[in-house]
């Protein structure tokens, strides 16, 4: 994983697709899905972490 749109195809890969039409609303929609797939056992702690901080240097931006 190395960019935002990394971290938007992870979620298409479980079917999740989020589209707000708000950018910062987008990211912190996108963060919650990622803690529940990782908490749900269905992603690696490798990826969650990585798409973390991917989403976190994409929410200051």
């Amino acid at each position: 994983m190395k960019d935002f749109l990394s971290v938007i195809q992870l979620l298409k890969r479980f079917g999740i697709y989020i589209y707000t039409g708000n950018k910062v609303d987008d990211i912190e929609l996108i963060m919650e899905e990622v803690v529940e797939l990782y908490e749900n056992g269905l992603i690696m702690k490798d990826d969650y972490l990585k798409a973390i901080l991917i989403l976190r240097e994409e929410r200051r931006k």
